[in-house]
């Protein structure tokens, strides 16, 4: 299955286009390498392949394949050779390697915020404690569900790192990186949403290690180290990391106001989770004390009034028109690094990269 479209619509979008055949491209690889997975397991115990297929639907079923795209961009920027070869073929694991390694983070963070649903249906851990209880086996359900989505996760981290083992020094250092500030930008998000309250200057910093440089800059950057070039140039890395951070905060509306039908997650679900975001931390630094009880509900709330309430001070704050402003400013910023005189990039890749940022700031979904 192909990656889920974008709301946004641009009629012959080169950068839609081009998505969506890497998007077609890595799905097949992917199927290929889990047919080979479930073939060899099989062969071992048929009671192995449950997982398998648990990590594959997650994988496959659903996704825009945004990491591998990046990380495509990433190569043809710098000029590299898209023939077949064990470059590309180079190329191609460590576009699998990103999805493989998304899945993992999603089926860990759905553990962690004790989501229901993604792109929606249950989440892997909400299937198996349904599962469990329908067997009637024994031991808690839901600890059950849970150990079993934490496997489901790891085994998708190692499938990343088998596909990305053997690559040369360069793209492991920038794998490494990716890694380490996945987890810590993960870490500093459950601590956020545990103190019930964060600066703005954190709420940005959360959403650029956990997302924001993990879904465009370090992509964009393994793309780079895999076309044999030793440094990633300053506007590809300018605009990695103003694009990421407006990729996350967008995320953060959406996380809020997006319609679930869209979404495929329930609208406020940020809000009940009490994620640290940016547009949170604007409205309390602006707030009344009166806006400020309705605020302290973030991670507390009892019914979809409050979520109302709680989307009525973020307009009334201005925090969301600000959030709005910051996502524009910070396109801008990455589209003119990459536009400015003297910039030696494949002119084609960027007016792709150029389009795309204008399409992830004003997505739907």
């Amino acid at each position: 299955m192909a990656g889920t479209p974008f709301i946004v619509r641009r009629d012959h979008s080169p950068s839609l286009t081009q998505l969506a055949q890497i998007a077609e491209r890595t799905d097949a690889e992917l199927g290929a390498l889990f047919g080979v997975e479930i073939n060899k397991w099989s062969a071992v115990d048929v009671a192995l392949i449950p997982p398998l297929e648990a990590l594959r639907g997650l994988v496959l079923n659903g996704g825009k394949r945004l990491r591998p795209a990046f990380c495509q961009w990433g190569f043809d920027a710098v000029g590299g050779d898209n023939s077949e070869g064990p470059t590309a073929a180079s190329l191609a694991d460590v576009r699998c390697a990103l999805e493989l390694l998304h899945a993992f983070a999603l089926a860990h963070d759905d553990v962690m915020d004790d989501s229901a649903s993604r792109r929606g249906i249950p989440t892997t851990h909400v299937e198996w404690t349904q599962r469990h209880r329908d067997e009637g086996w024994s031991g808690e359900s839901r600890r059950f569900g849970e150990s079993v989505a934490i496997l489901v996760g790891d085994l998708g981290h190692t499938l990343a790192n088998r596909l990305v083992a053997g690559k040369p020094p360069e793209v492991l250092a920038v794998w490494g990186e990716l890694e380490t500030e996945l987890m810590l930008g993960q870490y500093l998000d459950i601590v956020g949403t545990a103190a019930g309250a964060v600066s703005e200057a954190t709420a940005r910093r959360v959403a650029q290690l956990k997302s924001g440089r993990y879904t465009v800059a370090r992509p964009l950057e393994l793309g780079v180290a895999l076309a044999g070039a030793n440094v990633m140039s300053p506007a590809l890395a300018d605009y990695g990391e103003s694009v990421g951070l407006a990729f996350q905060l967008r995320d953060d509306i959406l996380g809020v106001f997006g319609s679930e039908d869209m979404t495929g997650k329930p609208v406020g679900d940020d809000l009940r989770e009490g994620k640290p975001t940016a547009l949170v931390a604007i409205a309390r630094q602006r707030a009344t004390p009166k806006q400020m009880t309705v605020l302290d509900r973030v991670g507390d709330i009892r019914d979809d009034d409050d979520v109302a309430m709680i989307q009525q001070v973020l307009e009334a704050t201005g925090a969301r028109d600000e959030t709005e402003q910051l996502i524009g400013s910070l396109t801008d910023t990455g589209v003119d690094a990459l536009t400015a005189s003297g910039v030696n990039l494949d002119p084609d890749t960027t007016a792709v990269l150029a389009e795309f940022a204008a399409i992830l700031a004003t997505r739907s979904s």
